[in-house]
């Protein structure tokens, strides 16, 4: 039996319809209740509904075998688990965002509006760029607009808000798409199990 973490929402239910495409179904999960743990022993499949930021938690401390998570998620909290697939859903980019007639002043440090502090930093100290971060945890977008920032960072998939709020991207700092992640002990020792899925993912996907 494999246990899978799967992100409550729209990705996760795109991802259980790829995963049930290819055998590992449980038709319980669309059923009208409130089961946060639904299972299917014909499958071999348990999956374990959870928030989309607690994914990689769930994996690092072995409740689940295998799950899905955002790269943004993996980049910020460099959680102790293997990345093993890029499924190519819920395809977006971070970036660095700012009102569009934003000139830098290289003679301060930048202020950055962000909840992602760590991929923030990261990708300040590669430019070797002094900053300040300031750490929001929802409508970032209104943070330079109050001057409480020069810059966000932030995931953009459509740019629709981002020109709602006459902002632009400055910069791509990395793609994000969801990817199939595994804890390190249920490799090892579910090792065919997993393989055996990640074979036909494989698949799946390069049918696609």
């Amino acid at each position: 039996m494999l246990n899978i973490a799967l992100p409550k929402g729209r990705l996760g239910d795109k991802v259980y319809d790829l995963l049930a495409g290819i055998g590992y179904d449980c038709s319980e999960i669309y059923d009208d209740n409130r089961k946060l743990i639904v299972t299917n022993e014909k499958s071999g499949v348990c999956y374990l509904l959870v928030k989309p930021s607690d994914v990689a938690i769930y994996i690092e401390h072995g409740a689940a075998d295998i799950g899905i998570v955002g790269k943004d998620i993996l980049e910020e909290s460099r959680p102790d688990i293997y990345e093993l697939l890029d499924l190519k859903l819920g395809k977006c980019n971070m970036c660095v965002a700012a009102p569009e007639s934003y000139i830098e002043d290289l003679d301060r440090p930048l202020r950055v509006a962000t909840k992602f502090t760590n991929i923030a930093k990261n990708y300040y100290i590669s430019l070797n760029r002094e900053i300040e971060i300031i750490k929001l945890n929802g409508s970032i977008e209104i943070a330079p607009l109050l001057g409480l920032s020069d810059v966000i960072v932030d995931i953009v998939e459509t740019g629709t808000t981002l020109r709602e709020n006459h902002l632009k991207v400055f910069e791509k700092i990395m793609p994000i798409s969801a990817r199939l992640v595994a804890n390190k002990s249920s490799y090892k020792f579910k090792n065919a199990e997993i393989l055996n899925l990640v074979t036909k993912l494989e698949k799946e996907l390069a049918d696609k």
